[in-house]
């Protein structure tokens, strides 16, 4: 036979207390006297009692719950950037929600207010091409939130990142040290901040190595096809290319694909690198160079800082969010012609 559930008025009625007053000691929202306390405290131990979070949360305008809206769950990206945000979440009494939305859905006046409805506490959004009119929509719902990777805004306190202009200068300077001489890019979407300063590294340091040439970009949108498409396409248009700076690690090897089916050599004929430093670049063949973002590092960052806007409290960490090159074989043994 099924255990009947003990409840909040179970535990009252035994105490001899109003609901209230049993309501105001779980909710900690205002003061009792130690005897009645104490008298509640044994009751509710003794019929075993557990209080309803989600009514507890609702009590105190406060469900220790925040939300993760990611882009897409697919790019390995983001499930380490997840563990890390979990593991941090947790670490500090609060639960993740996670929410794979695309950017249709985020412009959706209807999407945030289902979300509003959900009682967060605060969320961390990581896709989004933001413009003025949904980030004020968002700001109206008076939800504490922090953008990483695609939505960051180094402009704003409410952003955590790496600085996207230096791991692109990064990379071309390396292509240039091994050999390459022209040079091509296949960024993200060119709205996206981390893609506009990636284009724009890439850019500078071609102009400064090699001042007679014109930069060769073209537009993707971080996936793997797109990065196989793009390049075969750059090589019917620049067949002299001979060294790809892609705007991340699934278009690298969408690109690494698309070489292989045109059967053309990486890296003696054209070197590859990426960006971000997922595990999965040292899982292909040749393995990828990339330059690396410390994913976990920008998850507790991220993290800590909502927490922190959420509690209404100072965040003095300092993290070490700097990116750094790791050179594989799809650099290292490029011939140059």
């Amino acid at each position: 036979m099924t255990k009947k559930k003990v409840t909040i008025r179970d535990v009252a009625k035994e105490a001899g207390v109003s609901v209230a007053t049993v309501s105001r000691l779980i909710n900690n929202i205002s003061y009792i006297s130690q005897e009645t306390e104490q008298k509640i405290q044994e009751v509710m131990k003794r019929l075993d009692y557990q209080p309803n979070e989600i009514a507890r949360g609702l009590a105190k305008q406060k469900s220790n719950t925040i939300a993760l809206i990611i882009p897409d769950i697919t790019n390995p990206f983001f499930p380490e950037l997840v563990i890390a945000i979990e593991e941090f979440a947790k670490l500090k009494g609060y639960n993740l929600i996670l929410v794979n939305s695309h950017d249709a859905d985020l412009k959706d006046p209807r999407f945030w207010k289902d979300f509003q409805s959900r009682y967060i506490d605060g969320f961390i959004l990581a896709s989004f091409d933001f413009n003025e009119e949904v980030l004020k929509g968002i700001e109206k719902l008076k939800i504490p939130f922090v953008r990483v990777d695609r939505a960051a805004d180094f402009q704003s306190n409410d952003s955590i990142g790496v600085d996207n202009y230096k791991g692109a200068v990064i990379a071309v300077e390396h292509l240039i040290e091994i050999g390459c001489q022209k040079i091509a890019h296949i960024s993200g979407p060119g709205s996206f901040s981390p893609s506009i300063d990636r284009i724009r590294g890439y850019k500078d340091t071609i102009s400064k190595y090699f001042p007679n040439q014109s930069p060769i970009v073209f537009q993707g949108d971080f996936s793997m096809e797109a990065g196989k498409q793009l390049t075969q396409r750059m090589l019917e248009e620049h067949p002299d290319i001979d060294g790809i700076f892609l705007g991340n690690d699934m278009m690298a090897i969408g690109s690494l694909k698309a070489l292989k089916i045109l059967k053309i050599q990486v890296p003696a004929d054209i070197a590859l690198i990426g960006f971000d430093g997922i595990k999965i670049t040292e899982m292909v063949e040749p393995e990828l160079s990339t330059i690396n973002q410390p994913i976990y590092n920008i998850g507790v960052a991220a993290t800590n800082k909502l927490i922190h806007f959420i509690e209404n409290t100072q965040d003095t960490n300092q993290y070490d969010l700097d990116v750094r090159l790791i050179k594989r074989e799809s650099t290292l043994g490029f011939i140059r012609k």
